[in-house]
């Protein structure tokens, strides 16, 4: 067992809760988002707390990402490298297992400070790791190099990092990177396992079955093109994928398992408001807190989902 491997992102986890909480002493760390003020109920159902969590049920159900990644790391931590990439501590998995466990400090900080650099890094923690999905699934698709892998991400979330700050989520262009990697991961999906050059071609058009699970249907999409140009991008895994996948996953249960837990989280999600029929500021079960917990475990599906790449 590589110890290490479990203990450091644990540590890691207690001292980010060490680190909060001292702040949050301080009167300088936490704030309220402009337009609301303690007691209000938040954009998120939850009544606003003077206390060092803004929406405490919203804000600590985030240690739900926390466990499950850090259940990750423990499932990683306790075998050798070699199967696949995410079998053992190799690159790879450890970069999923980092993005799934941030999920919980990047939302926490939004719903626990206010501020508009917690929801920078809920936003980024997102980002971090929808985009590994189908980053993976073109790397290994084309059979690059891990370290070509690693260096790219590295690269591709910096530079989202970088300008996120400036611009805001949608880089002043617009873009839903968060619903558009959606849509990339169930394209380069269906293009692993059932590659055509037919499928290639018409691959793109899956992007608007996703935006419809979604609520986004293609009429709405057409119909404000200068709001949704990035379906466009919806065409990228093609440029890219031009032949047959090496490997393949095998375990399709976990991915339907995730999905199924995840689709069921975002329609908990959509009652998450304020003047919905179950919205109670003043209960210690949100369903924005619901949506946090069923996503973390949707991600652990997703990590098994993962471990079943063989070679074809």
């Amino acid at each position: 067992m590589n110890t290490k491997v479990f203990f450091i992102p644990l540590i890691c986890s207690f001292l980010f809760f060490v680190i909060y909480l001292l702040l949050a002493q301080t009167g300088t760390f936490l704030s309220v988002e402009p337009g609301y003020s303690i007691n209000d109920i938040s954009r998120w159902c939850e009544r606003i707390s003077g206390g060092y969590f803004r929406e405490p049920s919203n804000a600590l159900s985030n240690i739900g990402f926390i466990t499950t990644g850090l259940i990750m790391f423990w499932i990683l931590s306790r075998e050798p490298k070699g199967i696949n990439k995410f079998h053992g501590p190799t690159p790879t998995a450890l970069i999923f297992a980092s993005a799934a466990l941030f999920l919980g400090p990047g939302s926490l900080l939004m719903h626990g400070t206010h501020t508009a650099w917690g929801q920078w890094a809920d936003w980024l923690s997102m980002i971090m790791f929808i985009s590994i999905p189908w980053l993976v699934n073109i790397f290994t698709i084309k059979n690059y190099p891990e370290n070509v892998f690693v260096k790219t991400y590295v690269t591709y979330i910096s530079i989202y990092a970088v300008v996120s700050w400036n611009l805001g989520f949608d880089l002043g262009v617009g873009l839903n990177l968060w619903f558009l990697s959606i849509a990339l991961w169930v394209i380069t999906e269906t293009l692993q396992h059932f590659y055509s050059k037919t499928l290639r071609i018409l691959s793109g058009f899956l992007g608007f079955i996703v935006a419809s699970i979604f609520g986004v249907f293609p009429n709405e999409i057409i119909q404000n093109l200068n709001e949704y140009w990035w379906v466009i991008l919806f065409w990228v895994p093609a440029i890219f994928i031009n032949g047959k996948s090496p490997m393949r996953k095998t375990r399709f249960r976990w991915f339907w398992f995730g999905n199924f837990t995840y689709i069921t989280a975002f329609i908990i999600w959509l009652q998450g408001y304020p003047d919905t029929a179950f919205c109670n500021p003043d209960s210690i079960v949100q369903a924005h807190a619901l949506w946090h917990i069923l996503s973390s475990i949707a991600t652990l599906f997703f990590f098994f989902y993962f471990r079943s790449l063989r070679l074809t």
